[in-house]
């Protein structure tokens, strides 16, 4: 894969996670929805909730963007994208798209084996 593909691939990735973690600032009763049932009832309350999952999508984005070790963050990224759409499939004429996602950083991840 050229140094440009790889680039713009780890851009539309790192988008895909600085755009939710910040619309969980913003308005986060748009997001809370896509968050699974069973993840509602660990003892943390809904804004501690999408403070770190904020987090952790920030991290995970600059992580893509940092290029560095990018299979691994690229699979995660591949994982947690896989478990929206699973968790949400009612939902699918909104997420399928981040089926998409989830195969562009497979595809990110394998390319970068190694």
């Amino acid at each position: 894969m050229s140094k440009a593909s790889n680039l713009l691939l780890r851009i539309a990735l790192a988008f895909a996670f600085l755009y939710p973690a910040y619309g969980f600032w913003t308005n986060p009763g748009n997001w809370v929805g896509y968050i699974p049932s069973f993840v509602h009832t660990l003892p943390l309350g809904e804004a501690n909730l999408l403070l770190l999952l904020s987090g952790v999508h920030i991290i995970l984005a600059l992580w893509i963007l940092s290029g560095w070790k990018i299979f691994i963050p690229s699979l995660l990224a591949a994982v947690f994208l896989g478990s929206i759409v699973y968790f949400n499939w009612n939902q699918l004429d909104v997420l399928f798209r981040d089926i998409s996602l989830a195969l562009a950083a497979l595809a990110l991840a394998f390319s970068n084996r190694g």
